[in-house]
């Protein structure tokens, strides 16, 4: 991860201080092994954050994705394919098979930006929003949004979709459903918040969202 690629370069540039300062009764600094710098930057992490109000200390712990994926090197194939098949086994589909809400309300939560920080008083998803905007451009009427996901716009127009219950649409409606539900499931190393296995939005909350990339109606598919 950045924190040891940080640690190493600090050791190797003290060492390096000391010997063009001529320091020759100076220490002799010793590379840090993998293991050390792991360590080093696991202590640095833990006296670096402190539990207050909704945010503790449990946001720190790293599942085998988030660990896989901040190292500096990508994770190898097994490793990727193990992080995408837990990921898949965590979704939870649409009791009764309902996948669309209400695209209105979907819109509103898309550009919500409210939640999960320390200072707010619920970690209930109901008080939360999908935040959607901060990564994704949602309407082409908008001015400012995020590009570290791709357009949203048209989502589900470009990909066919005129009923949601025709079976010809089905791998794109639940794709997009468990995408939303837990994103590692499609890449292991994918930067979209997994909302419902975190617990960020409701199974309510993401029918809506749904309604907004999938409903023909919505403004993102016309």
């Amino acid at each position: 991860m950045k924190t040891k690629t940080i640690l190493l370069n600090a050791v190797v540039a003290a060492a390096g201080a000391a010997l063009l300062a001529g320091c020759a009764s100076a220490p002799s600094a010793s590379i840090p092994t993998a293991a050390e710098l792991d360590a080093q930057a696991a202590a640095m992490h833990k006296a670096s954050f402190r539990a207050q109000g909704i945010a503790k200390l449990d946001r720190i712990q790293q599942d085998l994705g988030q660990a896989a994926c901040s190292s500096e090197k990508p994770p190898s194939e097994d490793v990727a394919k193990r992080v995408e098949a837990e990921a898949l086994a965590t979704i939870k589909w649409p009791t009764g098979g309902q996948y669309l809400g209400d695209w209105r309300i979907g819109e509103t939560l898309a550009q919500d930006g409210r939640g999960m920080a320390w200072n707010n008083s619920s970690t209930d998803p109901k008080d939360n929003g999908g935040q959607c905007y901060n990564c994704h451009e949602i309407d082409k009427k908008e001015i400012s949004y995020g590009n570290i996901g791709p357009s949203l716009w048209n989502y589900g127009k470009i990909r066919g979709v005129k009923d949601v219950t025709d079976p010809a649409a089905a791998p794109i409606v639940q794709y997009t459903w468990g995408k939303l539900w837990n994103s590692k499931a499609y890449s292991a190393c994918s930067n979209m918040p997994r909302m419902g296995h975190m617990k960020l939005l409701n199974e309510e909350q993401i029918r809506h969202i749904m309604a907004l990339l999938l409903d023909p109606k919505s403004p993102v598919n016309q």
